[in-house]
């Protein structure tokens, strides 16, 4: 019988914490009243894009919108063709605050996507469209008003690479696309290679893959397309260095020689064959320190001479200490100018009256550096 009435008390119970959940239970109120007006950037407003600079942006404004309820709202700015009518934008984007505030800073390089997406091309201008999207729990509410944006693109590609490869039989490592040959990436959208091109065609590449974007170069800029890159004549050792964010080809030169420069005797005391891969390496080389009459002087660094003229290697230190206990960072190259003095290494004083043997290496697989080896 006593279980019995506890089986009647917990129904009870039930039945009325049911009871409970049913009156504490209230419909979500998504409604949403209409965005305010577009304020900044003003209607049929022009902008030149420079999205090779990080900095650059464009900031979009707008009055809130506010909810029935007085919930939160969350905002997207949405883009479309001029003809578009915003039922399958282009591109959307978040606002700032994480979609909580009435504005939004985009960079260039994203309005560069926009335009490109629009059908405006390089070294072109056209028009887009933005409004504002709110949205409150499933309902999302168009902008009522919507304004048109005039954007001038440069040269360039809306989506630069992330990485960069030769490939082709004028290459050191032939057709075979999986051994294709990775450029040095400077800087967003910048890359360089040392490089022997030979009789053949090339091309490049942002993949080690058939599915990868293909590019090619004709006269000073950059293209996209399978378009090859004829040479002929003789196999030659080159530089090359392209700048996607405005298409441009920013150097090519023959690199003719490598050679050990002395900074006491003012001239190269050796010189470095290439072999491949960006490597240059020397036979034995003879090294004297120069006699001051305060010391012997061991200074060092390196001149590549192209058919643009002479270009040196050195430190980043422009006055450098001993090479004795430093770490690998202390061989690093780098650009340095013609001075006779600065931004040179020196040799370890086990060098003197020695021979030397010399690696150069200025390849994607590391930062370029140097090693010497005394005989």
């Amino acid at each position: 019988m006593k279980n019995l009435k506890a089986i009647y008390v917990l129904m009870a119970l039930s039945l009325f914490a049911i009871s409970s959940c049913k009156k504490d239970t209230k419909e979500l109120n998504e409604n949403i009243n209409p965005i305010g007006s577009l304020s900044i950037p003003q209607n049929m407003q022009s902008l030149k894009l420079t999205p090779s600079n990080a900095l650059a942006t464009q900031q979009f404004k707008w009055n809130p919108a506010s909810a029935e309820d007085g919930g939160l709202i969350l905002y997207e700015v949405a883009f479309d063709k001029e003809s578009g009518d915003f039922s399958k934008p282009v591109y959307k984007v978040v606002s700032d605050g994480a979609g909580v505030q009435a504005q939004v800073t985009i960079s260039h390089k994203d309005l560069t996507k926009v335009a490109a997406l629009c059908g405006i091309n390089s070294s072109s201008t056209g028009n887009i469209k933005w409004t504002v999207i709110a949205s409150k729990a499933s309902n999302r509410k168009p902008g009522q008003e919507s304004r048109t944006l005039q954007l001038e693109r440069p040269a360039g590609f809306a989506e630069v690479p992330t990485d960069l490869y030769l490939i082709g039989s004028a290459t050191e490592t032939g057709d075979d696309i999986s051994k294709a040959i990775k450029f040095k990436k400077l800087d967003e959208g910048v890359f360089e290679i040392y490089t022997t091109l030979k009789p053949g065609t090339y091309q490049l590449t942002d993949k080690i893959t058939a599915s990868g974007r293909k590019f090619y170069t004709e006269g000073t800029l950059v293209k996209e397309g399978t378009t090859s890159v004829t040479v002929s004549g003789v196999a030659k050792v080159y530089y090359l260095k392209y700048d996607f964010n405005v298409a441009t080809v920013v150097d090519v030169v023959e690199v003719q020689s490598l050679g050990l420069y002395m900074s006491a005797y003012g001239n190269e005391i050796g010189q470095l064959t290439y072999t491949a891969n960006g490597v240059w390496q020397s036979g034995n080389i003879p090294v004297v320190f120069y006699q001051f009459s305060w010391g012997r002087d061991e200074r060092y660094k390196f001149a590549m001479h192209t058919s643009g003229g002479v270009r040196y290697l050195g430190s980043s230190n422009v006055n450098n200490v001993s090479p004795v206990g430093q770490g690998a960072a202390y061989f690093y190259l780098n650009p340095v100018t013609n001075d006779q003095w600065n931004n040179t290494y020196k040799f370890n004083p086990s060098a003197d009256n020695k021979s030397v043997k010399v690696v150069v290496s200025l390849n994607a697989g590391g930062p370029y550096t140097h090693t010497l080896t005394t005989q």
